[in-house]
């Protein structure tokens, strides 16, 4: 029987690779990993997934992350329009939250720039 068991792990590893939303969707307690709870690497992959499949954009960096009371709380960029020269391409920061289980539960845009460009408020007064 611990055959029948081993050879259904991989299976489900498989299936995790093949598609991530697919994983959360199929696991019969709704959670991933051993404890229950997904890793903050799969977190990362989560969020960064799912917010992808919602705006559209590929998050290119995740600038800020931790964890919270209600979950998670990550900051990430995207590319939201291409330039050229690249350093004029348009970026965003969005904030994104998970629940305790890497489920987005919101986002919001909270700062858009050009790639090329530093905050004024971190160059050191320039």
């Amino acid at each position: 029987m611990s055959n029948a068991k081993n050879t259904e792990e991989p299976q489900d590893s498989q299936d995790s690779q093949d598609s991530p939303a697919s994983r959360r969707t199929t696991d019969r307690t709704g959670n991933t990993g051993r404890s229950g709870r997904p890793s903050p690497m799969e977190v990362l992959r989560q969020a960064r997934g799912q917010l992808a499949e919602l705006t559209g954009m590929e998050a290119e960096s995740v600038s800020s992350f931790e964890q919270t009371e209600e979950g998670w709380a990550l900051e990430v960029e995207v590319l939201e329009l291409e330039r050229v020269p690249d350093t004029m391409s348009l970026m965003a920061s969005y904030q994104v939250e998970l629940d305790p289980d890497g489920q987005l539960t919101g986002y919001r845009r909270v700062r858009r720039y050009e790639r090329g460009r530093a905050d004024a408020h971190r160059s050191g007064g320039r």
